[in-house]
């Protein structure tokens, strides 16, 4: 709303401003695990789209897949729980973080056994330093990658590895 309205909350209205806030709807969305009441933020002229759920749509598009990407950029359950809560007036548990975090598991599972190519006539390894939450402490550490081209020039990802101290 700050961005679409040009002004911070709690801001004055900048001067010439036909537009500004008008407060909030509730909204109940169907996400992966049930309902949920939510706040929609409003304003005068109608004109706000939110981006996380749209005007009259009532599940979640793609919660999970955000929920994970926070998870994978390091995010604790406590800090995804925050940053939802701050930014879209959303509370969810911390088991249904970790519910929706475990999902990926067979995912993951299913592409470390899924079957190879017999040749690579070109493989690459490489290696990212990364921060890592390891045992409540933010270390760095390299990431090891493992790519494979077929005789076709198709790529694969071989594998990916963590250094382990």
């Amino acid at each position: 709303m700050s961005y679409h309205l040009g002004y911070e909350k709690g801001e004055k209205v900048p001067e010439g401003a036909e537009n500004h806030r008008n407060g909030y709807s509730r909204k109940t969305a169907l996400g992966n695990d049930g309902e949920m009441e939510i706040e929609v933020p409003r304003d005068r002229a109608g004109s706000f789209e939110p981006l996380f759920v749209g005007k009259h749509q009532k599940r979640f598009e793609g919660f999970d897949e955000k929920v994970i990407a926070m998870y994978a950029r390091g995010m604790t359950v406590r800090e995804i729980q925050g940053f939802l809560l701050d930014q879209y007036k959303v509370d969810v548990g911390a088991d249904f973080i970790s519910t929706v975090t475990d999902s990926v598991l067979k995912e993951v599972l299913e592409w470390q056994n899924r079957p190879l190519e017999k040749m690579y006539p070109v493989v690459f390894f490489d290696a990212l330093r990364v921060k890592i939450r390891d045992e409540g402490t933010v270390k760095n550490k390299a990431v090891y990658l493992a790519l494979g081209v077929s005789a076709e020039g198709m790529r694969d990802v071989l594998g990916i590895w963590v250094e382990q101290n």
